[in-house]
């Protein structure tokens, strides 16, 4: 017997052959972390070593060989267990240390624990203290070379007096940033500023630089007869500060204002600020960068001024004197409107890259091992010589800190978006420009929220947060990928001489530029040739220069720097996009019909597909993207074959395989766990015994999969019509039979903790024994005062019985003594029991004690004896309160559930199962729903094309005595972008529209009656009077989600509660169940009633 087909095939309306798989979905943060431990961390140890003391004569090295297995053993305990146990998955590290003295030539190697680091699961999540956070990647600010215009440009207001300036960003390090300016009725000026302090003539630093009489003799000279606007201010200031020395000082002096300048102190300053390793980085990226942009510089400076110089090595991350020179020209050129020198976009992707989990705790050691190395150069003076070994130097207490501090407090180390498996996926690809060296809410202004053109395959233009954070937090582009510089890349298809070839190339923001690309679904024939004899294609544009913004200020005209959209002919065509949806997110391609939807609408869609509760009988959607697929495969919840091999056993905690090459294998099913949101992760085996299996087959569906297939929410069949006013403001009526069959019923798990302390009383206990507590309240505890699990618990419930010591005075030691010995009776104790919070209840499903003599227990903390958790599912029916919504932003609250009966029903007697207000369309523009309501139907019913069937013969609803069986004809892919048309014939190419499928419908009644017309709509009737009304209406199967809003969790009441000690008013707040305040306006609104 072979496997049932375990993942589904959908029929697809897309005409664009897929010429590459979506990547890995995970691979920005696996690929990241690997980087660390093989190279990263290598490579921290290796910059800051080696540590020598003030003299010189003592030295310590310190190596890390990510190869060898003696120096990063694997993790002590498995994943499951840290979870349990509250533990961080990691594994220890450890590094060569070397010790030598050059006074006797002694050397002392030993191998050091340098503490243990948090290792990434194969999810790519880390679980710190048994909870499980991802590290998102953040988007920074490039390091290198960047000229923008000044801010009379940038504010657009001719009063300022700034027209261009140019900085050079370090990864880590002082900035020098340069500038040209001129104020009402003066000079142009050109200058610079050294760390962010006071501006100094540009002269200054040239100087300073070695530029001087001495070294480099006229060279000044000629440099103002080049640059002529810099003529006045030469005459003024060019006799300032003439010598190298006197120049250093005055750039000292601006930097230390209060320290007394030496011509010693102030060049060592300017030595280690810019030009050693220990205080400046530029980094591959800065110098990748700044050789980018100031190549061409070099030969325009040895062709103008003779200069010689030696091109910077590219391995080199420190700053070259030549280079200020350059990036000094460079900016001057650009005020003289030189042609061909133009300005930078500091929004553009060439100069945002993204630092990924690898990165950010690479920087977090490096923190920490500075903060070593001081405290091992002051043992080293401290310490007998004779007795230091590399060991006693060595304290990594501020290592272990730093990491530690990152992965509990770091705004970019979150708490892991655990709804279901499409949040946790789209976590893990987020990228976030908040965050310690990024942005913050508050001083981000517009244009970095905005949608930039170099966006386009790299950051999805539709995911992002609504709020504060919009545009600040984005989503990766679904074939994006990160280089090995942290630039984002896009993948391109080559043309030659108008053919498309299979060669693909990655491409990031700025090498994108050089290119004429054509959009993914230009029409290409069997051959690859374009048809048409003009294709559109997108080319970027020159840059603004200068005069273009004095252009623009002056006349008031506005052109930024966007990319030209233009038809050229097949020839002229280099690169080709990949696929249709390579500029969004894995999010936003889940949704059907997207271009059909108004982007403000579809970003609401693919954020509430992220808030979308597990149900407890998961369901594909009808209609699909062919993304479903790929998202729950790489979201990592399903159980996934790992070779070829025979199923030998399944029941419902595991799956037993028999492999080719590992031979039996049992794999254990997760079962009723507690997410991080309280939702259930479950796993259901989809094989059976005997079944022969291949690599990478589904074994077992996650929450919300279904059969290998992404599954949030359910297909209900729909009416746009009002009904009795209950659907204003998009409220949403719904059937009782998705009550009663448990359609939308989703499983809850609240877990319940308590521990028991010593105190100063003495030590809390766990018991049953419980003062004023009759036995029926205490009939579900076991002997040890826990309670059984299987139990029904309300508010209020015992949990867990506990009783604290409470005594009026302490003891004197002779009374503790005679207590001990004799025993108290009526030990005076009060009952502080464990108890089911107000508005909770459900089954108690698991139990967990750990004692502080147990070996197993893990690592208590101090002053707890006993810890026990209680978990309590709950089964949620959808109710009256609860907020659906469809993948179109289409989201409304239930205002009323109705009786089966009184629901509208078809002309063969289906009733529907929700109404929807028609007036959320219009207005909305998402007329997606609608698209997906049709097509929807379609796809329940199945159609003939040229009298060929397409999917299975449909269950009818009279086949059933229940309701409808759920299962569709066929289910559907329509990819975005290039899916299902409504009636275009030409976009088609081929494949069925909408209204060829509507007229060729199979009939839905099982006596061979069509009920829909061929534009969608049908007539429907009056479920309490059975008459039919007036118009026919819109019907169709709509895919609806529900979200984690949940009316069970906001509602809440009080008779009489804490107060504030303070005010003496009644707290606030669900949490703290606190008050509502029945105000002035309440209290008329009750007299108007009379």
């Amino acid at each position: 017997m072979t496997a049932r087909a375990a993942s589904r095939e959908r029929y697809s309306f897309g005409n664009l052959e897929e010429i590459l798989e979506l990547p890995d979905l995970i691979a920005i943060q696996r690929e990241s972390f690997s980087w660390l431990m093989t190279e990263g961390l290598a490579r921290t140890f290796r910059d800051i070593s080696p540590i020598a003391d003030y003299s010189g004569t003592l030295e310590l090295e310190l190596e890390f060989d990510p190869d060898d297995e003696e120096l990063h053993p694997p993790p002590k305990f498995t994943v499951d267990d840290c979870k349990e146990k509250d533990m961080t998955y990691s594994a220890p590290i450890f590094v060569r240390a070397r010790f030598l003295n050059a006074g006797t030539g002694e050397i002392k190697e030993q191998i050091v624990f340098m503490g243990d680091f948090p290792m990434m699961t194969d999810k790519g999540t880390f679980i710190i203290n048994g909870t499980e956070r991802v590290v998102v990647s953040q988007l920074v600010r490039s390091p290198g070379v960047i000229f923008q215009p000044g801010e009379r440009y940038r504010l657009r207001n001719l009063a300022k007096y700034q027209l261009v300036t140019g900085t050079i960003h370090p990864y880590r390090g002082e900035w020098i940033e340069f500038d040209v300016e001129q104020k009402p009725r003066k000079e142009i000026t050109a200058g610079v500023r050294v760390a962010r302090k006071r501006r100094l003539p540009l002269f200054t630093l040239l100087r300073a630089l070695g530029y001087d009489e001495e070294t480099h003799p006229g060279f000044l000279e000629r440099f103002v007869e080049h640059f002529d606007f810099l003529a006045e201010q030469w005459d003024k200031q060019g006799h300032l500060a003439p010598t190298r020395d006197e120049s250093l000082i005055e750039i000292y002096k601006r930097v230390r204002p209060g320290d007394p300048a030496t011509a010693e102190t102030a060049r060592s300053y300017f030595e280690n600020s810019f030009f050693s390793g220990r205080r400046y980085d530029l980094s591959r990226v800065g110098r990748h960068k700044l050789n980018r942009k100031l190549g061409p510089e070099f030969d325009f400076l040895e062709e103008t001024f003779g200069l010689e110089f030696e091109r910077p090595d590219p391995e080199q991350s420190l700053l070259s004197p030549c280079e200020m020179l350059a990036a000094a020209t460079y900016l001057l050129n650009l005020a003289k409107g030189e042609p061909g020198y133009r300005l930078d976009d500091q929004d553009h992707f060439a100069n945002r890259r993204i630092r990924s989990v690898g990165e950010l705790i690479q920087n977090q050691v490096r923190i920490g091992l500075s903060r070593m190395e001081r405290q091992v150069r002051e043992r080293m003076t401290t310490q007998d010589v004779e007795a230091i070994t590399p060991q006693t130097l060595i304290n990594i207490r501020p290592v272990v800190a730093s990491i530690k501090e990152f992965f509990g407090t770091s705004q970019l180390s979150q708490f892991m978006d655990q709804v279901n498996s499409l949040s946790g996926l789209t976590h893990r690809r987020r990228l976030s420009a908040l965050g310690p060296g990024g942005l913050s809410r508050e001083r981000a202004g517009f244009e970095v929220r905005d949608v930039h053109f170099s966006h386009y395959g790299r950051m999805c233009p539709i995911e992002t947060p609504e709020g504060p954070n919009i545009g600040l937090i984005g989503g990766l582009a679904s074939f994006a990928r990160v280089n090995e510089f942290g630039f984002i890349e896009s993948p391109y298809r080559v043309v030659t001489d108008g053919r498309v070839t299979d060669e693909i190339v990655y491409l990031a923001a700025d090498e994108e530029e050089e290119y004429v690309v054509a959009q993914a679904n230009a029409p290409i024939d069997a051959e690859g040739k374009f048809i048409n004899p003009r294709v559109l294609v997108r080319r970027s544009p020159q840059a603004a220069s200068l005069q273009d913004l004095r252009l623009q200020l002056e006349q008031e005209v506005f052109f930024g720097a966007t990319t030209e959209i233009s038809f050229v002919p097949p020839d002229e065509v280099q690169m080709m996009d990949i696929s249709p949806k390579q500029i969004v997110s894995v999010a936003t391609a889940l949704i059907p019909f997207l271009e059909h939807d108004d982007a403000n609408r579809a970003l609401m869609g693919a954020n509430m597909q992220r808030q979308a509760v597990p149900l407890v009988r998961t369901e594909a959607p009808y209609i699909g993207t062919g993304v479903e697929g790929r998202a729950a495969r790489d979201a990592a919840d399903m159980v996934i074959a790992s070779e070829d091999g025979t199923v030998v056993l399944v029941d419902g905690d595991r799956i037993v395989v028999d492999y080719a090459e590992a031979g039996r294998t049992e794999i254990k099913l997760r079962k009723f766990e507690r997410s991080n949101q309280d939702t259930c992760i479950s796993q259901k085996p989809l094989v059976r015994a005997g079944d022969t299996v291949s690599a990478g087959d589904v074994l077992a569906d996650g929450p919300s999969t279904d059969h290998g297939e992404l599954a949030l929410g359910k297909n209900l069949l729909v009416a746009f019509m009002s009904w009795e006013g209950y659907n204003f403001e998009d409220a949403i009526i719904l059937s009782e039979r998705l009550v009663r069959d448990d359609v939308l019923t989703s499983i809850h798990i609240h877990e319940h903790e308590i521990d028991a302390r010593d105190t100063k009383l003495g030590s809390e206990e766990i018991t049953r024994d419980i003062p004023n507590l009759s036995d029926d309240i205490l009939a579900d505890l076991d002997h040890r005062g826990i309670i059984r699990v299987g139990a029904e618990v309300g508010p209020g419930d015992v949990l867990v019985g506990k009783v604290t010591p409470k005594g009026e005075t302490e003891l004197t030691p002779e009374e503790r003594l005679l207590r001990a010995i004799f025993g108290e009776k009526a030990r005076e104790v009060r009952d502080t029991s464990l108890k089911v919070p107000h508005g909770e209840s459900g089954k108690v499903i698991d139990v967990k004690v750990f004692d502080r003599d147990d070996p197993n227990a893990g690592e208590l903390p101090p002053g707890v004896n006993q810890l026990v958790r209680v978990y309590v599912a709950q089964n949620r029916k959808i109710s009256v309160g609860d907020k659906l919504a469809g993948r179109h932003g289409n989201k409304g609250v239930i205002s009323r559930i109705l009786p089966v009966e009184d629901m509208p029903f078809t002309a063969d007697g289906t009733p529907v199962d929700i109404i929807l207000n028609p007036l959320g369309v219009p207005s909305r523009m998402n007329v997606g729903q609608v698209l997906e309501a049709h097509l929807g139907y379609c796809a329940r019913y199945g159609w003939k094309i040229n009298g060929e069937p397409v999917g299975d013969e449909p269950v009818r609803g009279t086949e059933t005595k229940t309701r409808p069986v759920t299962q569709p004809s066929t289910h559907v892919a329509t990819p975005v972008f290039d899916g299902a048309t409504w009636d275009e014939r030409d976009l088609a190419q081929g494949k069925p529209t909408i209204v060829d499928i509507l007229t060729n419908l199979n009939p839905e009644t099982s006596d061979g009656y069509r009920l829909i017309e061929v534009d969608g709509k049908q007539t429907l009737y009056n479920g309490r009077t059975g008459e039919p009304y007036d118009n026919p209406i819109t019907t169709g199967y709509v895919y609806m989600l529900k979200l984690a809003h949940l009316v069970d969790d906001k509602i809440h009441a009080r008779s009489t509660g804490p107060y504030s000690m303070i005010t003496q008013q009644p707290l606030g707040g669900k949490a703290q169940f606190g008050g509502q305040r029945f105000g002035e306006m309440e209290v008329w609104a009750l007299e108007a009633y009379g």
